[in-house]
């Protein structure tokens, strides 16, 4: 299973935190991301969002069909996004855009098998591929690229 996991782009501060919206800077980000994405995802990757207007704007940019998911909100566990996406089981490929720490945490739980803080820039991505047999680590990345590299 491919696991990509898309950070919201850069957002403006201020409360509350679910209605923060893309600056025109995240805006450009999230278009920049979108092409490459678009060039790179199979046509049946399932699309996973939070709820947070953020990451809508974000997912919106691909322009494919997404799926809303709280699960994967703000706030959110690494174990949670990883059972709302039924990691590794489901097979096929899934694109998760949500927010940080979540985002690293889930990275750093798969690479290392154990979850820490793991940096993760406002639009970028980390394309993750299970490995089931490599002991403590449950992925290998694939991929992990900012919109500001493109």
């Amino acid at each position: 299973m491919d696991l990509i996991l898309w950070r919201h782009c850069d957002a403006e501060a201020g409360a509350p935190d679910e209605l923060r919206r893309l600056t025109p800077l995240g805006l450009q980000q999230a278009a920049r991301m979108a092409q490459w994405l678009a060039q790179r995802l199979p046509d049946r990757c399932r699309i996973v969002v939070s709820p947070a207007v953020r990451a809508q704007q974000t997912a919106q940019a691909l322009d494919r069909r997404f799926r809303t998911v709280r699960a994967v909100g703000s706030g959110a566990s690494a174990n949670a996004l990883l059972g709302a996406v039924d990691w590794p089981a489901a097979g096929g490929s899934v694109l998760v855009v949500a927010h940080q720490p979540t985002l690293g945490r889930v990275a750093s739980l798969l690479l290392h098998g154990e979850e820490v803080d793991r940096p993760m820039d406002a639009g970028a991505i980390a394309w993750l591929s299970s490995r089931p047999s490599a002991g403590d680590a449950r992925a290998v990345l694939k991929a992990a690229i900012g919109p500001g590299s493109l």
